[in-house]
């Protein structure tokens, strides 16, 4: 029987989504599967561009329907941005190759910037371009300077007649699909005007004869561009932003698009998943199943429990995208969250899998493989883990000591569209955004022993904050604050999941035994801290009180194992 906690092709109905919706998720699912498992891993191996992939896209419609906004829908129902049933496809696109979520990825980001300008001519061609099946690119990182838009070397020279336009010279580096988007989004900063009031997002199209393509920087299917801008003709209508909202369109542009890693992280792991389950239990050692050995079966299943782990907070994380506003910024701790937390979990899902699988991990006709390759790239995309650790611990003495009254937030997956993602205003004041008590989704599972003893650690945390927290030099330190960072991404991802378990009546084997796992985590971390160059005394003492043994329950561990090896066989892609 196929597990419901997991995304399986053989099984699959999202009937908790509207008709159209429902439709085009399974006829992308369809596709991949028709086109079979030869053909996906062959594409991958010879790194042919996607052509395919964007007919099919084109022809049904798919992007324009997911990514065009009901205010630039021209009525049209179906099409609206609903980060539920984004969720949703990053999560088949990442089971079936990077690739193919890549692609879709950065026509998200190069949509970004479009849907929040108030140039209704961009607006109009971006949702064209969308209906002709159309990808796009975000230019904004560079060779020199990477994502450090204060140091953009795209200069625009302002136009002499007055028309309001621009002419634009400079390159872009990491651009994906900018051999081939319609419309690409570009950063860069005026020649007459110093600082932030230079700066100017606009459109731009990778035909035009004064863009000039480089090469693809990666040796793969996706497309990351080096592009040249030479003396690129700019036009009014082509501007989107300027001054400091150009600036605040780069950082909400990617506060919408790097959520979508989170999901592409899962899809991959649960494909391998499949793949090593089957592979562990249909091989045998010394006349025995590698599944019967102890330590085989600790590792799949400590990936399975973070593989669910994965799923339960990134679906309570839409939720609080999708209910976000100018008073409920919440969902700019979560974001971060899903792009560091949920990503390296995943990398310590393949980890565990390979573990098993040993060898099997390399061989060119498994989806494995890949996976193996790929998964290593989302916690290094849009912001490194370090970068998002950092944005994390600015919320932590807000999150932990001092909550505020929220009125509970129900699970979203209504056909509404989130229309706040698109008018975020100014990206700062991180520091002031407030949360409700995490607290009391630990409360309600108090009676799970590892989830009571994890709330141990916890309480342990906020203590540290009010006792023993870094002081002036030590909060100059970014290597001792990525420790309490990871400890503070803890508690916040052990409190999603509870939330998500809550609403959707987890098994509570699983989650005691998920849950066994993040109090190693946070043991683990705590002896990193106590280990730092800089930790103090007090800092040292608190860290070595704050490791926790899990309650261990060989009848509990044995019920999670009997879903884990049920996985065995369970899906296979075919030929």
């Amino acid at each position: 029987m196929a597990d419901s906690l997991l995304f399986n092709p053989r099984t699959y109905d999202p009937q908790h989504f509207d008709p159209e919706t429902r439709r085009l998720l399974r006829a992308t699912v369809d596709w991949f599967e028709e086109r079979g498992k030869r053909k996906l891993i062959e594409d991958y191996r010879t790194r042919a561009w996607l052509g395919d992939f964007i007919a099919f896209s084109a022809k049904e419609g798919l992007f324009a329907t997911f990514l065009t906004p009901a205010s630039a829908a021209d009525g049209r129902p179906d099409r609206r941005w609903d980060t539920a049933r984004i969720a949703a496809l990053n999560e088949i696109f990442g089971f079936y190759g990077l690739d193919y979520w890549y692609a879709w990825q950065v026509t998200i980001l190069g949509l970004g910037p479009v849907w929040q300008s108030d140039n209704a001519a961009a607006r109009a061609r971006a949702a064209e371009l969308l209906s002709q099946g159309e990808v796009f690119a975000f230019g904004l990182s560079e060779k020199t300077h990477g994502a450090d838009i204060y140091s953009t070397d795209m200069l625009l020279e302002p136009a002499t007649d007055g028309s309001g336009g621009f002419r634009a010279t400079g390159s872009k580096y990491y651009i994906g699909n900018g051999n081939a988007a319609g419309l690409v989004s570009v950063f860069g900063r005026r020649t007459d005007i110093e600082g932030p009031d230079g700066y100017v997002f606009f459109a731009a199209d990778s035909r035009h004869p004064a863009y000039r393509l480089v090469k693809n920087v990666v040796d793969s299917s996706k497309y990351v561009s080096e592009f040249r801008l030479e003396d690129y003709p700019v036009s009014a209508d082509d501007v989107l932003h300027t001054g400091r909202a150009a600036f605040d369109a780069a950082l909400n542009t990617v506060n919408v698009g790097k959520f979508n890693l989170c999901t592409a992280s899962i899809g991959i792991c649960e494909h391998a998943m499949y793949e090593a389950v089957t592979h562990a239990q249909n091989r045998v050692l010394y006349g025995r199943p590698v599944t019967a050995f102890p330590h085989v079966r600790r590792e799949l299943a400590d990936a399975y429990v973070r593989l669910v782990g994965m799923k339960l907070f990134s679906d309570r994380a839409v939720d609080y995208f999708r209910t976000a506003g100018p008073d409920d910024r919440r969902y700019l701790l979560f974001n971060p969250m899903t792009k560091m937390k949920v990503t390296t979990e995943g990398e310590k899902v393949i980890d565990l899998l390979w573990d098993v699988i040993a060898a099997k991990g390399f061989e060119k006709d498994t989806y494995f493989a890949q996976a193996a390759v790929e998964i290593r790239g989302l916690p290094k995309l849009e912001g490194t883990v370090h970068v998002n650790l950092a944005l994390i611990l600015k919320f932590m003495r807000n999150h932990l000591l001092d909550p505020a009254e929220y009125a509970p937030v129900p699970t979203r997956l209504d056909a509404a569209d989130d229309a706040f993602l698109f008018r975020q205003g100014p990206a700062r004041g991180l520091g002031s955004v407030r949360f409700h008590d995490w607290r009391p989704a630990f409360d309600a599972y108090a009676a799970v022993p590892n989830v009571a003893r994890f709330r141990e650690q916890a309480d342990a945390l906020c203590e540290f904050v009010t006792t023993a927290a870094p002081d002036e030099r030590q909060s100059r330190d970014l290597d001792l604050l990525l420790a309490v960072g990871q400890l503070f991404a803890l508690v916040v991802h052990g409190q999603l999941i509870l939330e998500q378990a809550r609403l959707t009546g987890l098994d509570e084997d699983v989650l005691d035994e998920l849950f066994s796992v993040l109090v190693r985590d946070f043991s683990a971390h705590a002896v990193e801290l106590h280990g730092k160059d800089s930790a103090t005394e007090p800092q040292q003492t608190w860290a070595l009180g704050a490791v926790r043994r899990p309650v261990v329950d060989e009848a509990r561990a044995a019920r999670v194992w009997a879903r884990v090896e049920a996985l065995s066989g369970s899906y296979e892609m075919a030929p």
